[in-house]
Formats: C-alpha cells, sequence, structure tokens
C-alpha cells in the first residue's frame, strides 16, 4: 500500500516485514545487504480504478468517484481513538466499543413468507408441483426454504459477530486495508434509494465475511450475503440467517444442486424481490470457472427487465490476498472449532486490499441497449471450420458462454433458456461484472513476485536481478492503470513477499555466492499456489500475452516453413531464459497475426475481455499493444493511394481514406497488397519477454491440449462431474509424468477445458431423464485425424 504523508490514516499502509520475534535467516540478511544499491520507485503514484464502463453506463459514469486524498485504512487497526472514549480501560475493549457505535440496519423478516408465497410465480410452481394441493397443503412444499425466507439481520447478533470476525481476522491476515476513497460513493448511492448489489469474484469463504464487515464498519447497510458452501451444522445456520446470511438447503450440497428443485429458483427469485422493495443490500459471489453465482444475478435482471424492481446500483468488488486462505466446500461444527484452535497457534501473515468499485445503474445497462449480446455465436461455429481447414479465415462474433447461467430446471429436462435473449442479456452482466472485479483488483506483492518466478525465471534468478525486475513491472502495472497492494522501499517489498512465498521457493543463500538464489519450488502444491497468485497480474497483461501467443503461433509456422534466416529456439516450451542470439529475417503480415489474435481469444476464459469490446477489436488492441511495449515494429508498404485498412475481412473493421471524395467501397472488395507488416524490435534482447508474455496463458492452453489427447483413453459415455474428474486426473499423470506445468493440471483447469471441448463440439452433451448430464466423444472427433487438427491447433500457442 501506498505510504501517503498527507494525514494520519495512512500509518499502518507500509507492509510487515519478517516477524521480530523470529530469528531471521541467513538469506534474508543477504538479500537486505544486495539491495541496498536498489532505489526504490514504489509509491510515487496510484491510479485512479474502478470507474465503471464508459459505453454501457455512461451516465453512471459521470458520478465520479471520491476525492483522491483520502487513503487506506487499516480494518483491523482499532484503538482507542476510533470510540468516543479514553483510558485504560478503553484500550482493552476498545474493539466492542466500536462494534457497539456502529450503525446498524435492522432487517427483521416481518411477514416475508406470507408475502413471498402470495407471488404469482410460487403459485404458479406450487400449482405444478407433484401433489400440489390448496391453501396449507401447497405450503408444506416450502417448509425445506422456510428458514431461508425468514433470512434476518439482527443489531445484538451482528454487533457480536463482527467483534468475533474482528478478532479472528486479526489473527490470521497482518491487515485489512480499505481504500477510503471509494466509501463516499457508497455513501451517496445509498442515500439515493436504489438498493445496492455487491458482486465478487468468488475465491475464499472469507470475501462474503469481509465485504459486510467493511460495510459495517464504516456505518453501511450491511448486505444480505449468498453462501455457496454447504453448511450441515443447525446451530452455524441459525447463527448467520441471524445475520443475513443466506445458505442453500439443508438438502442440497451444491448451488447446482438446489437450482434442480422446482420450488428452489421461483422462491429465491421471490425473496429477492422483496429484499430489493425493502432497500436490503445484497452480496452476491460469482465464479467465473464454474458460473456460480450467475443465477442471482440472472434474477435481478429478470425483475429489472419485468418491473418489478426500478432499479439497482452494481458494485464490483476487488479483493486481493497475499495468501488466500483456504476453506472447505462443507462445514460442520467439529470443523470450525478445529479452525478455531489453530488460530491460537497461527502467527498472522498478509495482507487484504479490497476495492469497491464505482456503482452503477443496472437499469442503465438493461434499457440503454449498449450492452449487448446479439453477435455471440457457438464456439464451434468460430473456430471448428478454421481447425478442420474447411476455410482460411475466421469467424467474427463472440462466444456464446450461456453455461455462465447454470439451469434452474431440473436435470432431466431440455434448458433452450439460455438461447433467449433475456439469458444472454443475464450472462453479458456476469460476464461484465466479472470482468469488472478482476479489473479493480489490485496486484499484491506475493502476486507480483509469483508471476515473475512462475513465467520469467522457473529455472531460478538473483535476488537483485529479481529486484529489478520486480520494480520493472510494478511500473508497467502502474502504467497500465492497476493498482498495486503494497508499498514501502523495494528490499522491503522483495523481503516481504519472499517470505510469504517461502514455502513454495528453493533459496539457496551460501557464502560462496554474492547474490542469494531464488528459484520456484517444482512441485504441485508450490507451482499450483504460484499460479493462483500470478493470475491478478495475468489479468492485467491480458493484451499483450494474447498478442505475444499470436506471434509466436506465427513464428512457429515460419520455423516449419524454414523461412526464418538463422536457428531458432525449438526446445524451450517452459519459458526459459534464451541463451544466445536470435535474429528473425522475417515479416508478420498484419491480417494473419490478428486473425490467431482473434482465434485465440474465443479460446480464453471467462473475465479476460471486456464483453463490451467485440473480439476484432480487442484482437486488434492486442497486436498494438505489442508495439507500444516494444516488441514489435510496425512498417507500412507504401502505396499510390493511401488507404488506411485495418485487417479488412468479412463484416470486421475496415475503413478507407482517400483524397477522392467518390470512392465507393465496392473498390475495396478487390484483394489488395498488406498495407502494414510487422517485425521483431531487438530479436536478441526480446524474446525472454516474449515467453514471459506467453507463458501467462501457457497453463490454460496446455490443459486443453492434454485433454484433447486423453479423450480416446475416457470410457464414454460418463455423468458430466465424473467426466471432468477422469480428465483432471489424466491432467495430473501428464504433469507428473514430466515433472513439470503443473499449473495445467488444477480442477479449475480441467473443467474450463471440458467446458471448452463441448462449445467446441468436440464433446456431446446428453441428458437422460433422473440421471443428468452425460458426457461422451462427439462423432465427428472420434476420428484421431480431426483430434490431431485440434491438437496442433491448441499447441500453436505454447510457444515451441
Amino acid at each position: 500500500m501506498v505510504h501517503e504523508k498527507n494525514d494520519g490514516k495512512d500509518k499502518d499502509m507500509i507492509l510487515p516485514l519478517i516477524q521480530q520475534n523470529r530469528p531471521a535467516l541467513s538469506w534474508e540478511f543477504k538479500i537486505k545487504k544486495r539491495l541496498k544499491t536498489v532505489p526504490s520507485c514504489l509509491g510515487k503514484f496510484r491510479p485512479l480504478v474502478g470507474q465503471c464502463c464508459h459505453q454501457c453506463t455512461p451516465e453512471s459514469l459521470r458520478k465520479k468517484l471520491g476525492q483522491t486524498s483520502l487513503g487506506f485504512q487499516n480494518l483491523l487497526s482499532v484503538n482507542e481513538t476510533h470510540t468516543r472514549y479514553r483510558g485504560w480501560l478503553v484500550r482493552r475493549v476498545c474493539s466492542a466499543l466500536f462494534v457497539s457505535g456502529c450503525k446498524v440496519h435492522a432487517s427483521p423478516a416481518g411477514n416475508r413468507l406470507e408475502r413471498v408465497s402470495q407471488s404469482n410465480r410460487v403459485k404458479e410452481a406450487l400449482t405444478a408441483a407433484p401433489e400440489g394441493g390448496d391453501g396449507r397443503g401447497q405450503l408444506s412444499h416450502l417448509s425445506p426454504l422456510l428458514s431461508l425466507i425468514n433470512t434476518c439481520i439482527s443489531p445484538g447478533f451482528l454487533r457480536f459477530l463482527s467483534w468475533v470476525m474482528l478478532k479472528m481476522f486479526s489473527s490470521v491476515f497482518g491487515s485489512v486495508q480499505v481504500n477510503l476513497n471509494h466509501l463516499p460513493p457508497l455513501h451517496r448511492a445509498s442515500e439515493e434509494g436504489s438498493p445496492l448489489l455487491y458482486v465478487h469474484v468468488r475465491q475464499s469463504a472469507a470475501d462474503s465475511a469481509l465485504i459486510p464487515l467493511v460495510l459495517f464498519c464504516h456505518n453501511l447497510r450491511v448486505p444480505y450475503s449468498v453462501c455457496p458452501l454447504h453448511i450441515t451444522s443447525f446451530f452455524i445456520r441459525s447463527v448467520l440467517q441471524k445475520v443475513g446470511v443466506i445458505l442453500l438447503p439443508p438438502s442440497a450440497p451444491t448451488e447446482q444442486d438446489a437450482e434442480t428443485d422446482g420450488l428452489y429458483a421461483p422462491v429465491m427469485t421471490s425473496l429477492v424481490r422483496e429484499l430489493l422493495h425493502e432497500g436490503q443490500a445484497l452480496s452476491v459471489g460469482v465464479s467465473a470457472a464454474s458460473g456460480g453465482g450467475g443465477r442471482w444475478l440472472a434474477r435481478v435482471t429478470q425483475l429489472i427487465k419485468e418491473g418489478s424492481v426500478p432499479d439497482v446500483r452494481l458494485v464490483p468488488v476487488g479483493i486481493s490476498y497475499d495468501r488466500v486462505p483456504e476453506t472447505d466446500a462443507e462445514v460442520g461444527l467439529s470443523s470450525v472449532f478445529w479452525w478455531l484452535w489453530s488460530l491460537l497457534w497461527t502467527t498472522p501473515e498478509g495482507s487484504v486490499r479490497v476495492h469497491f468499485a464505482q456503482p452503477f445503474s443496472l437499469k442503465e445497462m438493461c434499457e440503454s441497449g449498449r450492452c449487448r449480446a446479439d453477435e455471440w455465436l457457438p464456439l464451434q461455429d468460430l473456430l471448428l471450420p478454421v481447425i478442420l481447414d474447411n476455410r482460411a479465415g475466421c469467424v467474427f462474433g463472440r462466444r456464446r458462454m450461456s453455461w455462465l447461467l447454470p439451469s434452474s430446471r431440473c436435470a432431466s429436462e431440455p434448458d433452450e433458456a439460455p438461447r433467449h435473449p433475456e439469458g444472454d442479456l443475464a450472462v453479458s452482466v456476469v460476464l461484465h461484472l466479472i470482468f469488472s472485479a478482476a479489473s479493480c483488483t489490485a496486484v499484491m506483492a506475493t502476486s507480483l513476485v509469483s508471476s515473475l518466478l512462475l513465467y520469467r525465471h522457473r529455472k531460478g534468478v538473483s535476488a537483485s536481478a529479481l529486484s529489478r525486475d520486480v520494480s520493472w513491472l510494478t511500473e508497467e502495472l502502474l502504467f497500465r492503470n492497476k493498482d498495486v497492494g503494497f508499498g514501502g522501499s523495494l528490499e522491503a517489498v522483495v523481503r516481504y513477499s519472499l517470505a510469504l512465498l517461502f514455502p513454495h521457493l528453493i533459496v539457496a543463500a551460501v557464502s560462496s555466492r554474492k547474490d542469494p538464489f531464488i528459484a520456484p519450488h517444482p512441485s504441485l502444491a508450490a507451482t499450483m499456489h504460484l499460479h493462483l497468485q500470478a493470475q491478478v497480474v495475468t489479468h492485467a497483461f491480458i493484451l499483450e500475452a494474447v498478442g505475444a501467443c499470436a506471434v509466436s503461433a506465427m513464428l512457429c509456422e515460419v520455423v516449419r516453413s524454414g523461412g526464418v534466416s538463422s536457428r531458432v529456439r525449438s526446445d524451450g516450451v517452459d519459458g526459459e531464459q534464451v541463451s544466445g542470439d536470435m535474429e528473425f529475417d522475417v515479416m508478420l503480415g498484419q491480417s494473419e497475426l490478428t486473425e490467431r489474435a482473434l482465434q485465440l481469444c474465443h479460446l480464453l476464459p471467462p473475465g479476460f475481455m471486456p464483453p463490451c469490446q467485440s473480439s476484432q477489436s480487442f484482437a486488434l488492441d492486442a497486436i498494438d499493444s505489442l508495439v507500444r511495449c516494444g516488441i514489435l515494429i510496425m512498417e507500412e508498404i507504401p502505396r499510390e493511394v493511401h488507404i488506411c485498412d485495418f485487417w479488412k475481412k468479412d463484416g470486421a473493421l475496415s475503413w478507407t481514406t482517400s483524397d477522392d471524395p467518390y470512392r465507393s467501397d465496392s473498390d475495396c472488395e478487390a484483394e489488395e497488397q498488406e498495407l502494414r507488416s510487422y517485425k521483431i524490435s531487438r530479436p536478441s534482447q526480446c524474446p525472454e519477454m516474449l515467453f514471459f508474455l506467453c507463458g501467462m496463458l501457457a497453463g490454460h492452453m496446455r490443459a486443453l491440449c492434454w485433454a484433447t489427447g486423453c479423450l480416446d483413453l475416457l470410457p464414454a459415455p460418463l455423468p458430466e462431474v465424473e467426466f471432468v474428474a477422469q480428465v483432471h486426473s489424466h491432467l495430473c499423470d501428464a504433469a507428473n509424468q514430466k515433472k513439470q506445468h503443473y499449473e495445467s493440471c488444477s480442477k479449475e483447469a480441467a473443467r474450463t477445458a471440458v467446458r471448452s471441448l463441448i462449445d467446441l463440439g468436440v464433446l456431446a452433451e446428453e441428458r437422460r431423464r433422473g440421471e443428468g448430464v452425460f458426457l461422451s466423444v462427439a462423432p465427428l472427433f472420434q476420428s484421431p485425424e480431426n483430434r490431431k487438427k485440434l491438437q496442433r491447433f491448441v499447441s500453436q500457442y505454447l510457444f515451441n
């Protein structure tokens, strides 16, 4: 966190260093000694993050964020100055006094059950239910959902649980930093009358607790939070439902299982409607891999479209961890007690940064028509013709991701709702919020160091070289308007990061070396931890990563065709440092290069691309980003008539400029010479940067390539859950066999790869009544030749 000296609110902003009561290791002294010559470059500039989209919500954008001099506040640093009292005893109980003085907006359930049961959608669902009678007979079907409907916010329980959470988080984290510049817009939005809906990307169960705690401590309305965990303890469920936590039904272990109940969807939609009518705020976590939480956002979008709710203000929330806390999907009383017991022996380490983005109107997004989804096409329509060599060009459009909106019907019934325009609009809103929440997420020190070690220095690096790269990458992040969650001297940042990542690193600090040597541990747990931390850096460099992969794909094709004047590295697929010089005497055409980038865009996981930007525009920006960062040099071919042609393809962005005012568009339909081309700048220095950018997407592409290769080893058909488990097992076996690339064998990578194969038409879905969805290889890809074509297409982006 940047240390600002204009006031006293940032006195806790400097990252905590190694614990003073713990003896320092020898390598820490060596690092400190070597870093004395490295100048500090952090904390000089802080970008303004969290602004809403200028294209989808221009009216909301006019309401600017708060002042830029409020700084940050450590939520866990509660002292007597936060209370109205002073004295020795006050300093001992200042947390309790602070909690008792915070404003609470009580929300009793009242007659909410009656209002929900009398809604038209619930009446229709009860009538359609089997053995549905009248009156009390129908209400008996609601008995499993009564506790969810009666969720309320009790002031006494809320104050007590907030005090407990302050103590618990103090035992886990060193600090929880809140950007105070983002709080005044929340106060103004809450006073305007529209309820607020906070949306974050799910990382841990701590997310759902941090947001209400921050809002409570700053006298804002505590939201009703949707909890995706399966909580089995009746006592814990009763306590959480008193503080506004909407839980899953006791009989449903997952959200998808709950949605298969015919009554759950209409009852929850009616519950959301009643909460919004009461003016209550909501908090929802969204998963980009599985689509969890998307149905709740679709319910709010549906209420806005039908006019049941006037408007809702959406607030993306970015939460950054130095180390993401691990949580189980199922929570019982015994597991909670064991976790509380472990806190007694745990030293608080790491910090958390919370960013609240600018609130924007959901009604404006839905009714303005700017958030469009009419160009969405199935992935097999976009890429299958290219993969199977049936056409040379690329189909323009956006990939339809209807699976981000899990079906609310029974698994035995066909679901055509996602193809409905309202369903596409809901998916577009989900994608927009995932991207917005990820965009306002700060880059922590451990994320920055993890990205460097995993993608640039996988074989190891000296401490001084790592520090120079940390300084360089920090400036690049700030240049891209990405906030960082650390501050202080460069020495403190590097030492702090290495101390937190130490269990996942190999540090060689011997007297014969001037510099300690640092390398990531070549194990599954270490690689997965570093990969998880580095995702936020990948999001910041996604344009450059897509462009670099497109350049790598073209260079690989040039190498295979023999068009390179000198030797090119062909054995470095891991992103190691390149030894020797690389000279490329080759020109890369703009059309071909942009086509490769566009094809890669269709394979990206959700959340990386702005949903309000076309894929072809994103591909053009990806190539331009390589020119800005110095990897490519653009060269124009002189022509008699000056025509500025940006990628002349069917429906792509193209325009002409000429002195002839009567020149028609038909004059440009004929094939013309390539107007622009690119060549690599300083080939002897750029490969390391090029492979660093390519490595950010290599884990995802390699998982898709491995998943395609193991299709002939899987029995078919299999249930979808079991099929994903089998693919995950094969990915782990492939990584263990190679003793590397463990970032490609996570459960999320397996789930994303299977979903991409379904969208490509490689896997066929079959719905069986009472048994769910079964997956099998489609007839078109039962041919080994077609599977090899798919593998060849994906592997071209792995910088072989």
